[in-house]
């Protein structure tokens, strides 16, 4: 490894490090990367692989947050928290609304954060699949009633009284719902019948 990579490698280790002292759980690979300054995440998981493989890290796979760092929580484990799963969410053609669960999730804060308003839906098709969640996965997520073009957010269709998974982007007086499946088309809606629900944060793999 050059003298700069080395260099890049530190200021990894150092912002994941920093970010898990400040927030008590550590960064996505996406926010690693514009802090930093990489111009992909294959460039993070490069560096990452190597901070592991030299024994400074752990990564747990298929988990947005999936990084610790070896010894930083020695003694201090963190506290376990519970999130209620509030039935099923369609990633495909969208569901009607159902009644809520009683059940619950217990996640960890090196998942999702614990101060944030979080809710867990089980996914029910495949239409996000390019964006690594199949059926049967469970979303977390941050309700919320805004959310950013091109985030993935969970949508109340109300004119039809039913909800969907999708990236959501605003196009003047319709919101386009884009799906991450190769062979399926978008949603487009009305505005005024869309209400954002909240944003996904995390993905639980159904193994």
């Amino acid at each position: 490894m050059s003298k700069s990579s080395r260099s890049q490698r530190e200021r990894v280790f150092q912002y994941v490090v920093s970010h898990l002292d400040e927030n008590c759980y550590p960064p996505t690979y996406d926010e690693i990367r514009e802090a930093v300054g990489l111009s992909s995440r294959s460039h993070v998981d490069y560096y990452l692989k190597s901070l592991e493989a030299d024994g400074y890290i752990q990564r747990i796979p298929r988990t947005p947050r999936g990084l610790r760092v070896v010894g930083r929580e020695a003694g201090r484990a963190p506290a376990a928290f519970e999130v209620k799963v509030e039935g099923t969410i369609a990633a495909g053609s969208p569901l009607e609304l159902a009644d809520r669960s009683d059940q619950g999730i217990d996640l960890s804060p090196e998942i999702a954060d614990p101060k944030k308003d979080l809710y867990a839906l089980q996914v029910q098709g495949e239409s996000m699949v390019d964006d690594l969640i199949a059926d049967g996965d469970l979303v977390i997520v941050e309700r919320q009633e805004e959310t950013h073009r091109g985030q993935m957010a969970v949508v109340h269709l109300q004119d039809r009284n039913e909800a969907t998974l999708k990236r959501v982007y605003a196009e003047e007086d319709r919101v386009r719902l884009q799906p991450a499946h190769p062979s399926m088309s978008p949603i487009y809606a009305d505005a005024r019948d869309v209400r954002v629900q909240g944003r996904v944060v995390a993905v639980i793999r159904q193994l």
